[in-house]
């Protein structure tokens, strides 16, 4: 093949691709959404990963503010530059596509069905689908500098508050207090500009603005799951070994106008070294009967930590189920059990 020919067929391939770039773009996010998966269930198998993601985030942090501050200026509008932007894209939807398929199964795993937490599962999902979207990142999400921001500050958020309780063994409402702080920091940065930040009312709004974040995470720690806790073995009785911790009589199914002592036995698996405050809540019909004093428990066991309570229903209790709630000192709720009264 000669020198021409060969130029030629490049011309032509290259003529192809523009003629169909939306369509591989496609079928890049589809390979993307499939690498997805396979991150997912390395996510659900092994939290040490997550120490890999500090060195994601600043990755992440670093291209958004070299996007930002220097590639997506008026004056910049060769196709250099468009190029040297697509490059900057795909690292940091690689790299969030990474975090976030990663910790999706995390935060999966101490949701709780039926529970205000679910909403935060699915804002994570929705995050990692559109960082899987091609089109939709290059085209709408990245060019808009306060909408890029806000997807990096959440995306922060959703790492360090599930990765700090694992790595650096804090409480979740720590670890929460914490992500939101730099969540602020990650947004003021890329949406703002250097000349702003030499602004007396720049600094005072972003101030403001911290002090109602601070305020909003206090309301929101219970809609966040309180990853990577959760619930198994749990069993309903009228009796318990103390020295087993085991329950002694089991309970599908609550008789009708019941009264006595009932317990509750559960584990709780708190891997890799976590230390929190539990308390659990005791509800009949709706109507809450007795709250714990809150327990503190340090370390972390694969087997899990055992737990267990009981409650006295006395004939004047409402009618209805029986229901536990085992949540964090910050209000998180870890695992709901449930008793269903029996048909008579």
């Amino acid at each position: 093949m000669t020198l021409r020919r060969l130029v030629a067929a490049i011309h032509r391939l290259y003529a192809w691709l523009e003629r169909h770039e939306g369509l591989l773009w496609w079928v890049h996010s589809l390979w993307a959404l499939g690498l997805g998966v396979v991150v997912m269930w390395l996510g659900a198998r092994n939290f040490l990963w997550l120490r890999l993601a500090a060195l994601h985030v600043v990755v992440i942090w670093s291209a958004s503010l070299l996007l930002a501050n220097f590639v997506d200026r008026p004056e910049h509008q060769s196709v250099w530059w468009k190029r040297l932007r697509l490059v900057i894209n795909y690292v940091t939807k690689n790299f969030y596509q990474q975090i976030l398929f990663f910790i999706l199964p995390i935060y999966a795993g101490s949701a709780t069905l039926g529970s205000g937490n679910v909403a935060f599962i699915i804002l994570v999902g929705v995050s990692a689908l559109l960082s899987t979207l091609d089109i939709v990142y290059d085209r709408y999400l990245t060019p808009r500098r306060g909408l890029n921001a806000l997807f990096f500050a959440f995306n922060l958020f959703a790492a360090l508050a599930v990765a700090l309780p694992i790595l650096a063994s804090v409480s979740n409402a720590w670890a929460l207090r914490a992500a939101g702080l730099a969540a602020v920091v990650g947004y003021a940065t890329i949406a703002l500009r250097p000349s702003q930040l030499t602004r007396r009312v720049t600094w005072l709004t972003g101030a403001a603005g911290a002090m109602m974040l601070v305020g909003a995470i206090e309301f929101l720690m219970p809609f966040v799951p309180p990853a990577p806790l959760r619930l198994s073995n749990s069993r309903f009785s009228t009796g318990l070994d103390r020295n087993q911790f085991e329950a002694v009589w089991p309970l599908d199914a609550l008789p009708a106008r019941w009264s006595g002592r009932l317990y509750a036995v559960t584990s709780l698996h708190a891997p890799l070294g976590l230390q929190d405050t539990v308390e659990l809540r005791w509800f009949k019909g709706g109507r809450q009967l007795w709250q714990s004093n809150p327990h503190d428990f340090v370390g972390g066991r694969r087997e899990g930590f055992r737990l267990w309570s009981a409650v006295t229903i006395g004939p004047d209790a409402p009618a209805g189920p029986v229901r536990l709630d085992v949540v964090t000192g910050a209000g998180q709720l870890i695992g709901r059990l449930t008793l269903p009264v029996a048909a008579q």
